[in-house]
């Protein structure tokens, strides 16, 4: 998995792409570089009859998008910024580039 400075819980901007300029929070990640987006995404998948399910159907739910796709939201300011780190007594926090407002916070 290739290194990012994105978190579970970030909101971002799907920045490219057909779902471009919609937003929401990251959910999960997956192994080949791409995150899950709260309602971003959307598709109907085929379920299978089960004991549980005895009708079967389709379930909604989101596929994923790649990481490159989406930029964070900068919290004050609401626009996409990129990330940066800064150490401040032995603490590394993220930042946001654009306004420079810690996120770890």
């Amino acid at each position: 998995m290739a290194k990012t400075r994105l978190k579970r819980g970030d909101n971002v901007r799907v920045i490219a792409g057909k779902f471009k300029g919609s937003e929401g929070e990251i959910m999960a990640f997956y192994g080949d570089n791409r995150v899950i987006v709260k309602d971003v995404n959307v598709i109907k998948k085929a379920q299978r009859p089960t004991q549980d399910n005895p009708r079967g159907g389709y379930q909604e739910r989101e596929a994923p998008v790649h990481i490159s796709n989406v930029q964070l939201l900068d919290p004050q300011t609401g626009e996409p910024s990129r990330v940066a780190y800064r150490t401040e007594d032995d603490n590394k926090t993220r930042i946001s580039v654009k306004s420079g407002a810690r996120l770890d916070d």
